[in-house]
């Protein structure tokens, strides 16, 4: 009994590992050159105010691109930002994220 729930725990565990990481990595790829100019081509920015996306949390990401969008998140270059994850689709961010987060 104890190797069997040890045994569903794993699998549970193991499934949300991969589930945290849906997108499409080679569609971000093709979609991150509209990121290139501020956090450079492989999201390691060279200006230092804009923050590397390269290994960035998949997660946070996703939720900051998000909130860029819906304009829940101000300050520092949110006008901006807001502007680019405006034309973002579901879709596209999460190809993005898990794109960004895969770099390192």
């Amino acid at each position: 009994m104890k190797k069997l729930l040890l045994s569903s725990v794993t699998l549970a565990l193991v499934t949300l590992s991969f589930s945290s990481f849906a997108g499409d990595i080679a569609a971000g790829k093709a979609k991150s050159g509209m990121c290139a100019g501020c956090h450079g081509a492989k999201g390691k920015a060279i200006i230092p105010t804009y923050p590397n996306l390269a290994g960035q949390n998949q997660q946070y990401l996703v939720s900051s691109l998000k909130a860029y969008r819906s304009k829940k998140r101000n300050g520092g270059q949110a006008a901006v930002m807001q502007g680019m994850a405006g034309a973002l689709s579901d879709s596209d961010i999460e190809n993005l994220s898990v794109y960004f987060a895969s770099l390192k």
